[in-house]
């Protein structure tokens, strides 16, 4: 977060811990005995890849680990599951064979606090959502996502997931197409993508191919209790 255009250097705890004070949350270690969420390896026909889970991601480290503990982030909220398994049952029939990649779920805000020190100030702060406002994952209610063809293979985007660029910018498709820098197949693929998660009730952002919301983002941070 900048202020007169100075980097904020405040500690990652500070933002936990006043956003904990304006909504009602959950501790990520409580979910798996709650009502409210899905387990991620419940809903049928979904690849689970969690990124933030392994080295495989932008910052090149675990994230979801915390004193040398695992973080068991495979879950979502009820609502977000169910959209989950409505995009599913699409895709299944409108183009057999290919399925749906989780990238990422939930993101409990000590995380999203964690990972807001590391990029505020950077051109990669566009890409993440302060933790004072809150991350949709930190509620349970966002999937990153992608395609996996009848062989198993990830599907071309043109970009790769957590691509900074402008290239992974729904809202630049006509420009990039007619730039040169996506192709018409590539541009198809993100097309199927949203096609199918607009079916369960999820909205795309113009800056991310693979990020989805399930439900009004307004209502999601005033309503719910948000995890950390």
């Amino acid at each position: 977060m900048t202020e007169g255009g100075r980097c904020d250097q405040r500690p990652a705890l500070f933002f936990m811990d006043q956003a904990a004070t304006m909504t009602a949350t959950l501790r990520c270690e409580d979910i798996a005995g709650h009502p409210d969420f899905v387990a991620l390896a419940g809903i049928a026909e979904v690849d689970i890849d969690l990124r933030y889970a392994s080295t495989n991601n932008f910052a090149g480290r675990v994230l979801y680990r915390e004193l040398g503990r695992e973080l068991d982030c495979s879950w979502l909220r009820r609502e977000a599951a169910d959209g989950l398994r409505q995009a599913v049952a699409w895709l299944q029939e409108a183009r057999p064979g290919y399925r749906l990649r989780v990238l990422d779920a939930l993101r409990p805000q000590r995380v999203q606090a964690s990972i807001w020190a590391d990029v505020a100030g950077t051109p990669m702060q566009a890409y993440f959502a302060d933790p004072l406002r809150g991350s949709i994952h930190s509620f349970g209610m966002a999937l990153d996502v992608t395609l996996l063809d009848p062989k198993g293979d990830e599907c071309d985007m043109g970009s790769g997931f957590d691509e900074m660029s402008l290239r992974s910018h729904p809202a630049m498709h006509a420009e990039h197409l007619a730039l040169g820098l996506l192709s018409a197949a590539q541009i198809t693929e993100r097309g199927w993508l949203h096609a199918a998660m607009v079916r369960g009730g999820f909205q795309g952002i113009s800056t991310e191919w693979w990020h989805f919301d399930h439900g009004d983002r307004d209502a999601v941070r005033r309503d719910l209790p948000r995890v950390y």
